[in-house]
C-alpha cells in the first residue's frame, strides 16, 4: 500500500514520530517535519532513513509528496493542508493510517468528557475477555505504535478526539461510543454544529453491521442516528432495550448486573463501559467483576483512600463545569468539594446550583476564587471559604468532613494559575491528603 510513496508527516510529537516509523517500516519514502528544530526523539530518524525538514512550514514543498499525515496538533485549515488538498494529495491523521494498517477489530470512544475513563475500563474489562486486547489513541499511546504487532483475533481499544476525527476518511471502527457532546473546543472547529459534524465522523462510514453506543441523557447524542445497531445507556431512563441505572443498579437488556453501589466509578462511565462491552459480546460476570474493583484513571475521578470513614477522590482533569457537574452528581453523601483555578471566562452559574443539595461546604483556590465566591452569594450558598494554595485548602477539607462524607477535588477550572498541568495539581492533592 506504501511501497516507494512518498510521504510526508507533520508534526513530530509522540503520534508522528509513530506514524513515520511504521510508514518507513512498511517501504514507504518518509519526509518528517516540525516548526521546531529541536525534537526529543524516541529513535534515531538517520538510522530509519527518515528525512527531516525541520524549522520551516510545508507550504513550499506540500506538493512534492503522495500523502500528507498531519498530528493532532495541526488544524485541517492550516495553509499547507488546503493547499495539499488542492493539489488532490490526501490528508490523513494518524489515527486514520492506524486504522488502514489495523489487522483486527476496534472500538473507538469519544465523546467531550469521561473518554479516558470509559477507554481505560472498557480495555481492563476486554482484556479479562482477550488477551490480546490493547488500548491506544488520545489516551497517550499512538495506535500506529501498535498495529504492527497486532492479529486478527486481538481488538483495539481506541480513544479518539474530536480533532483526531477531522481528518479521517474509511476509518470504520466495529464499534464506536459518543459518550457525550457539550461546548468545547470551538475555538478549533468554529462553531458547535461543526464540532457535533467532527464527532459524527466516527461512524460515518457505517452501514449495517457496526454498532454505536450512545448517551439517551445528552440532548445532542439522543438524536443521532447513525447507520447500523444503536445501544443507548441512560441514568435517568429505564431503558428495557439499552443499559440504564435504575433503583441504584445497573440493568443491561432488563437484566441486573450489580448495585452502582459496588463501583468507584462515575454512573454514566460505568453505563457506557457496559454497554461497549456487551457490544462486544463479553459476559455480564465478567464486567461486573471489572466495575467492581476498578478504581478509576489518575487525575479523573480518582479514587485515592480514605481516612477513618471520609473517602477522597481527585478529579483534577474536570477542568470545567460540565465535568465537574457529572462529578457532584455522582454522589449522594454530603461532599466537602475544593474548586477553583484559572480564569476562562467561565459562567458558574450551573454548577454553583447544585452546592445546595450536594455540597456541606465549599473551599476555593486560583484565580477564580472571587468569582465563583460571587456566583455563590448570587445564588444565596454561603458555605464556602477561601484558600491560599491547594494543600491549605485540603485541610479546611479535612476540618469540615463528618463521618461518612466525602472530600473531592474537581476544580472546573484548567491548572495553570498555580500549576505546570492537572496532572501535577492532582499528585499535589493527593500528597495533601495526609495519611491516604
Amino acid at each position: 500500500m506504501f511501497e516507494n510513496k512518498k510521504i510526508l508527516v507533520c508534526g513530530m510529537a509522540r503520534s508522528g514520530q509513530s506514524a513515520a516509523l511504521v510508514l518507513r517500516e512498511k517501504g514507504a519514502n518518509v519526509t518528517a517535519t516540525d516548526l521546531k528544530t529541536e525534537i526529543e526523539w524516541d529513535y534515531d530518524p538517520a538510522e530509519k532513513n527518515i528525512s527531516l525538514r525541520l524549522g520551516e512550514t510545508p507550504n513550499d514543498f506540500v506538493n512534492e509528496f503522495d500523502l500528507i499525515i498531519i498530528s493532532p496538533g495541526i488544524s485541517v485549515y492550516a495553509p499547507f493542508v488546503e493547499k495539499a488538498k488542492s493539489f488532490g494529495i490526501p490528508v490523513w491523521g494518524e489515527a486514520e493510517l492506524a486504522y488502514r494498517l489495523c489487522p483486527c477489530p476496534m472500538i473507538a470512544i469519544t465523546g467531550t468528557n469521561g473518554k479516558t475513563t470509559v477507554t481505560t475500563l472498557v480495555g481492563e474489562i476486554l482484556k479479562r475477555h482477550n488477551a490480546g486486547t490493547v488500548v491506544a489513541g488520545n489516551i497517550g499511546i499512538p495506535l500506529t505504535s501498535l498495529v504492527s504487532n497486532l492479529k486478527s483475533e486481538d481488538i483495539v481499544v481506541a480513544e479518539i478526539s474530536s480533532f483526531q476525527l477531522e481528518t479521517v476518511h474509511e476509518f470504520k471502527p466495529k464499534i464506536s461510543a459518543i459518550l457525550n457532546i457539550t461546548e468545547d473546543h470551538i475555538d478549533r472547529h468554529g462553531t458547535m454544529e461543526k464540532y457535533i459534524e467532527e464527532k459524527c465522523q466516527i461512524f460515518k462510514n457505517y452501514v449495517q453491521n457496526e454498532i454505536s453506543v450512545l448517551n439517551y441523557d445528552n440532548s445532542i447524542t439522543k438524536i443521532l442516528n447513525p447507520c447500523g445497531r444503536k445501544i443507548f445507556f441512560s441514568t435517568k431512563e429505564f431503558l428495557k432495550d439499552g443499559v440504564c441505572l435504575n433503583e441504584g443498579k445497573i440493568f443491561a437488556f432488563g437484566e441486573e448486573i450489580l448495585s452502582i453501589g459496588e463501583t468507584k466509578i462515575m454512573p454514566e462511565n460505568a453505563l457506557a463501559a457496559t454497554a461497549i462491552a456487551l457490544a462486544a459480546k463479553v459476559s455480564p460476570e465478567i464486567i461486573a467483576d471489572v466495575l467492581s474493583s476498578f478504581n478509576g484513571v489518575p487525575h479523573r475521578m480518582e479514587f485515592v483512600g480514605k481516612i477513618d470513614t471520609v473517602e477522597y477522590y481527585n478529579d483534577s482533569k474536570a477542568t470545567n463545569t460540565d465535568a465537574a457537574i457529572k462529578a457532584l452528581e455522582t454522589f449522594t453523601r454530603p461532599v466537602i468539594l475544593i474548586g477553583g483555578g484559572s480564569d476562562k471566562g467561565t459562567d458558574f452559574t450551573s454548577w454553583v446550583e447544585l452546592f445546595r443539595e450536594k455540597v456541606s461546604h465549599l473551599v476555593l483556590i486560583g484565580q477564580t476564587t472571587d468569582q465563583i465566591a460571587k456566583t455563590c452569594d448570587k445564588l444565596n450558598f454561603s458555605s464556602y471559604v477561601k484558600a491560599s494554595s491547594l494543600q491549605e485548602a485540603v485541610s479546611f477539607a479535612q476540618k469540615f468532613a463528618k463521618p461518612n462524607d466525602v472530600i473531592l477535588f474537581s476544580p472546573a477550572c484548567a491548572s495553570f494559575d498555580m500549576f505546570k498541568n492537572f496532572e501535577e495539581r492532582g499528585d499535589l492533592f493527593k500528597s495533601a491528603c495526609k495519611g491516604v
